[in-house]
């Protein structure tokens, strides 16, 4: 997976084959097809895992409400370029089918624990602007100074 990540992030989507991947990841073609059958369970596998390191990520945040750790991984994620990867690979497929993990997590993060929110409004707000802050970082990771991510985080902090 990681092959097939830098193979999109150096040569796009039009790239992204099963033996271009095998190639990178110097493995044959089927060894590759051996864990992945098609293109599109790569793609699939892929977005499943970007997933799960979002949760992770949420979940290694010290303190606070969902909300709080939801905007602190976020800005981890901003700050390690770990977003570039949401681009390339969600990117990368044309199929809703194959993105269906990325659409169940985006509900399920959306509506997770609002109802503890002191603010569930707030909370909703500080979450939209924080795939707000995904979709530009996601796209030039450079726009925002660490001073402006700083201020920005710190102003959303404060609608909690």
């Amino acid at each position: 997976m990681d092959a097939a990540e830098g193979l999109l992030c150096d040569q796009g989507s039009d790239a992204l084959t099963l033996a271009a991947v095998a190639e990178r990841a110097g493995v044959s073609k089927g060894g590759l097809l051996y864990h992945f059958s098609t293109k599109d369970a790569l793609i699939k596998a892929m977005a499943e895992r970007l997933i799960t390191d979002f949760d992770e990520l949420v979940a290694e945040q010290p303190h606070g409400t969902y909300t709080r750790r939801y905007l602190g991984a976020t800005m981890t994620a901003i700050r390690t370029g770990r977003l570039r990867r949401w681009a390339v690979v969600t990117g990368s497929s044309g199929n809703m089918f194959l993105l269906a993990p990325v659409r169940e997590a985006m509900k399920r993060w959306h509506t997770e624990a609002l109802d503890d929110e002191p603010d569930p409004v707030a909370a909703q707000i500080v979450r939209l602007a924080c795939e707000g802050l995904w979709d530009v970082a996601s796209h030039d990771p450079d726009l925002h100074s660490e001073a402006e991510l700083q201020a920005l985080e710190k102003r959303l902090t404060a609608l909690l």
